[in-house]
C-alpha cells in the first residue's frame, strides 16, 4: 500500500494519479473529506486526518509500505514557522515504529538549517528528522513552483498585472507540481536510488517570462509590476500575514532570489512555464 499524506494537494494529486495509473494501491490522507468521493470513485482509499493528531496519523503509517510525506503550509494568519515545525515534529513522530519500507519526502530547493526563514529550514528539519528514523528514504527538493503564479490569475484579468517579488528578468528555477508527482511515483516504486534529489523544469524562467506566457494564453498586454525589497514585509501584511509570517516570507524571498541555484545533477521536468501557463488559464 502506498500512503500520500497531503494527497488532495496539486503534488500529492499528480502522485496519487501516477500510482493508481500503474496499477497500484493508494490511500490519501487529507484534512477534509471534501474529495473524497472522487478519489474513491478512481480506485483510492480516503481517510481524514488532522497532522497535529500523531497518534491518529501512526494507525494510519503503519497500513503502508511506502509512505509519501508532504509538510503542509501553515495559515499565514498564524506564526507559520510556529506551527510548521509543529507539524514537521508530528509526521516524524508518527512515523517511529511502522513498516515502512520507503519514504518519500517533498522538500525544497535550498533547504537548509536556521530559523523564520520559511519552508527553507522548516523542511530542511524534516528532512533531518526524516534521517533518523532508520528507514530508506528519498527527498526531493524542488525548485519555485510554478503553480506559486496561478493565484496572479485574477489580478492580471482585471489590472493587466503580473505582481512579482523578483526583479522582473531574475531567472530562477522553476518546476510544475506534475512533474514532481511523477517523479515521487517513480521513488515510490523503487528500491534504489539517491537519497537526496532536485527536480527543475526544462530551464530557467524569470517574472517577464512568466508575464509573457500570461500575455500569449490570455491574448492580452501583461505587464510586471515589481515589489521592491523594502516593501516585501508590508505587502504580505497588507493581504493578511502576521508580523511573524510575513518576516518569514520576506526572509525566504530574499534567499530563492540570490541563493538558490540547481545542482548540475537535477531532474528535470518535461512540462515547460509556457505550457503551464496555458493550461492554468484554459482550466
Amino acid at each position: 500500500m502506498n500512503i500520500i499524506s497531503g494527497g488532495t494537494g496539486q503534488i500529492g494529486s499528480a502522485l496519487a494519479n501516477a500510482l493508481l495509473k500503474s496499477g497500484e494501491a493508494v490511500t490519501i490522507i487529507s484534512r477534509s473529506s471534501k474529495s473524497a468521493a472522487d478519489w474513491q470513485a478512481k480506485g483510492a482509499k480516503f481517510t481524514v486526518a488532522d497532522i497535529y493528531d500523531t497518534e491518529g496519523l501512526h494507525g494510519i503509517f503503519q497500513t503502508g509500505k511506502n509512505i509519501f510525506v508532504l509538510n503542509p503550509p501553515a495559515d499565514p494568519l498564524t506564526d507559520t514557522d510556529l506551527q510548521e515545525r509543529k507539524t514537521v515534529a508530528s509526521l516524524v513522530e508518527a512515523l517511529k515504529g511502522t513498516q515502512a519500507e520507503k519514504i518519500v519526502v517533498a522538500s525544497t530547493l535550498g533547504a537548509r538549517s536556521g530559523s523564520r526563514i520559511g519552508d527553507l529550514n522548516t523542511l530542511y528539519e524534516l528532512e533531518q528528522g526524516i534521517g533518523t528514523l532508520g528507514y530508506p528514504y528519498q527527498i526531493i527538493r524542488s525548485a519555485y513552483y510554478m503553480s506559486n503564479w496561478a493565484s496572479s490569475l485574477p489580478i492580471i484579468k482585471e489590472t493587466g498585472e503580473l505582481i512579482s517579488f523578483f526583479p522582473k528578468a531574475l531567472k530562477i528555477p522553476m518546476v510544475a507540481p506534475q512533474d514532481i508527482g511523477e517523479l515521487a511515483a517513480r521513488f515510490m516504486t523503487t528500491n534504489n536510488g539517491p537519497e537526496l534529489n532536485a527536480i527543475v523544469g526544462p530551464e530557467l524562467y524569470s517574472p517577464q517570462d512568466v508575464a509573457d506566457a500570461f500575455s500569449d494564453a490570455l491574448g492580452k498586454k501583461v505587464s510586471v509590476k515589481v515589489i521592491p525589497k523594502q516593501d516585501w514585509t508590508n505587502a504580505f501584511k497588507s493581504v493578511g500575514f502576521s508580523d511573524e509570517a510575513a518576516a518569514s516570507y520576506a526572509a525566504m524571498t530574499e534567499i530563492a532570489a540570490n541563493d538558490i541555484e540547481a545542482p548540475k545533477n537535477a531532474v528535470r521536468g518535461e512540462i515547460t512555464l509556457q505550457q503551464y501557463i496555458h493550461d492554468l488559464v484554459k482550466e
